[in-house]
């Protein structure tokens, strides 16, 4: 049996990722208020924005949420503040050393969830006493592991070095996805992009339509001498990818990037010029749903999913 709804109090192993630009109060409490577990991504936010977000969260639901905090963004010990101060109680860790805030938010009474990419910091999790575990694949959107190891290898791997909890992450937007990471050793699923196409999410519409037209092959990971971002391929791809081809070192490339390209592409619509962050699975979304919908869908085809395998034993 799945630890995972037990851990957080909600329904379905189901979590919405926190995703920059994406990830507002609107759509994290109609997860929440479906069944799963919504995160508010506070990476593109500032943190008075992140306290309005909060408190708009608390007002459209009563159900757990919690908050994606990547520890590279410059006001993290702002964000953990505001955190604390509001009385949210999950919070999910990314991008940096699990050992960084684990205990501190375990003092404060948090649960304390960490997003890794491979085996090495799936250990440092243990070490550190986070609650569960996030192991994300290289087919997921935005930022990525530098190891590209794919989430059908990543999840047996983290499954052998840990018992704690275990979340599946990348390349996940259906019941049969979520059905085989639970084969693989996983008691529960993160979703991203599937719920980018969604009525709720925060993304500009444009994106949207970007990710309802993409197909297998849309997107690529670039910048890997800077983080790993994983992109649907524009005009702004193909400017790295031609900077990287010809051998760009770090400091070109981050000078090509410059400042806001992911606000620019994913909320604002500009994009040619922005950053689209989007996973792999975009090929298989072709509508745009309301989130209860999407979590709705995903449940009953995991269910059928199981019986149907159920069937096939030899």
């Amino acid at each position: 049996m799945s630890r995972i709804p037990s851990l957080f109090a909600i329904r379905y192993p189901i979590i919405q990722a926190g995703m920059i630009w994406c990830s507002g109060w609107e759509l994290a409490s109609a997860v929440s208020n479906a069944g799963g577990l919504g995160l508010i991504g506070s990476g593109s936010m500032y943190p008075d924005v992140l306290r309005h977000h909060i408190r708009k969260c608390k007002a459209a639901t009563d159900k757990p949420f919690g908050i994606n905090l990547p520890l590279i963004y410059p006001q993290v010990e702002d964000h953990i503040q505001v955190i604390l101060e509001e009385g949210v109680k999950i919070v999910f860790t990314s991008a940096g050393n699990p050992a960084k805030y684990t205990k501190f938010f375990k003092d404060h009474g948090l649960t304390v969830v960490h997003v890794v990419a491979n085996t090495k910091f799936a250990r440092k999790c243990e070490d550190a006493g986070v609650d569960a575990i996030v192991a994300e694949g290289f087919e997921a959107g935005g930022h990525n592991g530098i190891e590209e190891t794919t989430t059908m290898t990543l999840i047996p791997m983290v499954r052998e070095v840990t018992k704690l909890p275990l979340i599946a992450a990348g390349g996940i937007g259906s019941g049969k996805a979520m059905a085989a990471a639970f084969a693989l050793g996983a008691e529960g699923v993160q979703i991203g992009s599937r719920f980018v196409a969604s009525m709720e999410s925060s993304a500009h519409p444009l994106f949207k339509q970007k990710v309802l037209e993409a197909k297998d092959g849309d997107t690529g990971l670039v910048l890997k001498k800077v983080i790993p971002v994983r992109l649907i391929k524009t005009k702004f791809y193909e400017q790295v990818k031609e900077a990287e081809n010809r051998g760009a070192s770090r400091e070109e490339l981050i000078e090509l990037l410059g400042h806001g390209r992911a606000k620019r592409g994913m909320f604002e619509g500009n994009i040619d010029e922005g950053e689209l962050e989007i996973g792999q699975v975009a090929g298989i979304i072709h509508e745009l749903k309301p989130a209860a919908e999407i979590l709705a869908e995903i449940v009953d085809e995991f269910n059928l999913t199981i019986r149907r395998l159920g069937d096939l034993a030899i």
